[in-house]
């Protein structure tokens, strides 16, 4: 399952660096995957749609493996101070379907 941010993030932006996946954007900045570049009203290849904010940090689910083969729990839930990153439950993904979709990032250059 991938992580969300809700709408009680401050913007603090603690959790941006801390994503190995580079799956977190800052509200209202495009977001790429496999070479092309997002913004508001896209969705990824997938189809996921919801996640783009133009005011709140956002990550982006086809690129969030929840930090699975880096680190043993979601890095930006671990530093978010006021707990808004959770798991999105419109976004379940089994450990093996994440770690693919880990090899796959690793594959593209993320």
């Amino acid at each position: 399952m991938a992580i969300m941010i809700t709408d009680e993030c401050i913007n603090c932006g603690a959790c941006e660096p801390e994503c190995p996946n580079t799956a977190i954007y800052e509200g209202g900045v495009e977001w790429e995957l496999e070479g092309k570049t997002y913004g508001d009203g896209d969705t990824a290849p997938s189809g996921a749609e919801g996640f783009y904010s133009d005011e709140f940090f956002y990550i982006v689910p086809d690129k969030c493996t929840e930090c699975k083969g880096f680190h043993d729990e979601p890095q930006c839930a671990a530093v978010c101070p006021v707990d808004c990153c959770i798991p999105d439950p419109d976004h379940v993904e089994s450990e093996e379907e994440l770690l693919a979709k880990k090899d796959k990032l690793d594959a593209m250059g993320r």
